[in-house]
């Protein structure tokens, strides 16, 4: 294993503060100079949702790196709890009160 000098370690750490600024710069400066096209203007809206389910659903549907689809998922359930109550309810604050409720309640009894 390699280990890195101090100077090494401040010149990465710089390296990917400035990958960072540059990428968020650069749709600031790209602003009134290019116009996405029509077909990516109207996928935009599912983005929000597409991210989250790619963050959420392999902590909700693995269990210890195996895929675990049956009754003994705990989490899987109450996030199944979660989305019922947010597609009815259409409210944040019931819908993950809902979801960690059915969690607890799910880790007590499976």
């Amino acid at each position: 294993m390699t280990t890195l000098t101090p100077i090494e370690i401040w010149l990465l750490l710089a390296a990917a503060g400035l990958a960072t600024l540059l990428t968020r710069a650069s749709f600031i400066f790209a602003e009134g100079h290019y116009s996405a096209p029509g077909w990516l203007r109207q996928l935009m809206p599912f983005v929000p949702i597409a991210t989250l389910t790619a963050l959420t659903i392999p902590d909700i549907a693995l269990i210890e790196g195996a895929l675990a689809l049956g009754l003994g998922n705990a989490k899987l359930w109450a996030g199944v709890v979660a989305v019922l109550v947010a597609a009815r309810w259409k409210n944040i604050l019931l819908t993950i009160a809902s979801g960690f409720a059915a969690l607890i309640v799910l880790r007590q009894l499976i």
